[in-house]
């Protein structure tokens, strides 16, 4: 697998060719949104474990500079707790949208033909920008995070509300509790949704189970190039 970092017309972002890439062919694509205070190469990692030979990824940059601490910077989506106001999380969902038409048109990616997902505050904006789109997400992954804003997405959802979903959460979260990830799976129960929902006695983290089980839910909902 090779990583190529890119700057978009608005985000920076990792883009991930598989083993053997052929320029000729037509992959299916897997986004992934890294969480608050991390950075494009945060999830890259994962890639190899999802399939090093059927997808190209992409792992965008989110746009907000974060202090952590002397010499160490991370990146947001949005402030913590919404304090950037509900303007911030659309910039950031406008900034997505804009950036994965690029990468779509770039790499021939047809609408319906990508996953979209991302961890913890990755995971809001996944449910954000991806649910309102089921014509251009063909899923979505939601790890260790919650709905935000429900009312709002609630009057965005499509009529149709057959989008596969796959949701994890561990049960020993100190950052986004586990109650946030059940409240996440009633809500889209409730609008119709089927999600599937997998908890894990783990943190604020994405364990090897995790992994394994996401990997055979985005195989299933959207199969690798080449797959037997």
């Amino acid at each position: 697998m090779r990583a190529f970092e890119r700057q978009g017309s608005t985000l920076r972002y990792l883009a991930i060719e598989p083993d053997d890439y052929d320029a000729d062919a037509v992959y299916p694509m897997v986004v992934l949104l890294h969480g608050f205070g991390a950075h494009m190469g945060d999830l890259a990692g994962l890639t190899p474990a999802i399939d090093a030979k059927g997808y190209v990824y992409v792992c965008p940059n989110a746009p907000m500079q974060v202090q952590l601490g002397p010499g160490m910077v991370g990146y947001g989506w949005t402030q913590p707790g919404g304090a950037g106001g509900p303007e911030e999380a659309e910039s950031s969902e406008e900034l997505i949208e804009v950036l994965l038409d690029e990468v779509m048109e770039a790499y021939r990616v047809e609408p319906g033909n990508l996953v979209l997902g991302g961890f913890s505050q990755g995971c809001m904006m996944s449910y954000r920008v991806g649910l309102p789109d089921p014509r251009k997400f063909r899923g979505v992954l939601g790890l260790s995070g919650r709905v935000t804003d429900p009312d709002v997405l609630r009057e965005r959802l499509p009529t149709k509300r057959d989008q596969p979903i796959f949701v994890a959460h561990g049960t020993r979260d100190a950052v986004i509790a586990v109650e946030a990830a059940r409240e996440a799976v009633s809500f889209l129960e409730a609008e119709g949704y089927a999600p599937e929902y997998h908890e894990y006695p783990m943190g604020h983290e994405i364990a090897q189970r995790t992994v394994n089980d996401a990997t055979e839910w985005i195989k299933r909902v959207l199969p690798p190039l080449n797959s037997e």
